[in-house]
């Protein structure tokens, strides 16, 4: 089982672009009007409108905090803060903003996870 999540937006070529080049996501499939991307298991698509979704939160999970580092470098003028620990939830976090303005999550947990 797995799941996708869309967005609308008035720009999918250029969150395409951003996505794939900047975040390392990778054309999963293309359909008329819509890209889905994949990140490692998390899928996600964009999907032409006349509007634009920035609602909700997309989060890109790393295996470490030196991986979360180097995003932070590699997102450069999107990042909105510093790496820092988030005590409440045990993870190793920043966010950024995508072309549309809507927020992009790097993180890495700090404990070990259930299995899937």
């Amino acid at each position: 089982m797995s799941g996708l999540v869309f967005f609308r937006t008035t720009a999918r070529e250029r969150l395409v672009e951003w996505y794939t080049e900047t975040v390392g996501a990778s054309v999963w499939l293309e359909q008329p009007g819509c890209t889905i991307l994949s990140h490692g298991e998390f899928r996600f698509g964009f999907c032409d409108a006349d509007e634009t979704e920035t609602e909700g939160i997309l989060t890109f999970v790393y295996e470490t905090r030196e991986a979360v580092d180097e995003m932070h470098e590699r997102l450069g003028a999107a990042v909105r803060e510093e790496p820092h620990r988030n005590e409440q939830y045990d993870i190793y976090q920043f966010f950024a903003g995508d072309p549309d303005g809507r927020t992009v999550e790097i993180q890495t947990f700090e404990h070990e996870l259930p299995p899937l």
